[in-house]
C-alpha cells in the first residue's frame, strides 16, 4: 500500500503550508503518520493521528495533524515553517505508536522548501 503526499513547495520562514495525503481505502479506518526526510539525514516521524494525536517535540505547536473524512485524507497544517523544516515529507500507514507497517511502501512524498 502506497499513500500519496501532496501539497509541498517553497515557502519563506514563518509562512504556512497545508500537506495533504490520500488513499484508496477509507482512511479514518487506519492510523496515519507523517513523516520527513533532510538531505544527509535520516527519515523522521513528524506527526502521527490514532484517536489521538503525537507530535515530534520540534513541530508540536506549530503543526497540526488532522482527518478530512470528506475528502478520505490526512492534513497536516505547518505553521511558523522553519528553514529546518526543509525536507520531503511523507505519509504512511502506522501501528498505534507511530511505527509504519512493514507491509507498505514509501510514496514520492513532497518537497517542503523553508527559504527567504
Amino acid at each position: 500500500v502506497q499513500l500519496v503526499a501532496s501539497g509541498g513547495g517553497l515557502v519563506q520562514p514563518g509562512g504556512s503550508l497545508r500537506l495533504s495525503c490520500a488513499a484508496s481505502f477509507p482512511m479514518d479506518d487506519w492510523n496515519i503518520g507523517w513523516f520527513r526526510q533532510a538531505p544527509g539525514k535520516e527519515r523522521e516521524i513528524v506527526s502521527y493521528i490514532t484517536s489521538g494525536a503525537y507530535y515530534e517535540p520540534s513541530v508540536k505547536g506549530r503543526f497540526t495533524i488532522s482527518r478530512d473524512n470528506a475528502k478520505n485524507t490526512i492534513e497536516l497544517q505547518m505553521n511558523s515553517l522553519k528553514p529546518e523544516d526543509t525536507a520531503v515529507y511523507y505519509c504512511r500507514r502506522v501501528d498505534g505508536i507511530g511505527v509504519p507497517y512493514d507491509t507498505d511502501s514509501w510514496g514520492q512524498g513532497t518537497q517542503v522548501t523553508v527559504s527567504s
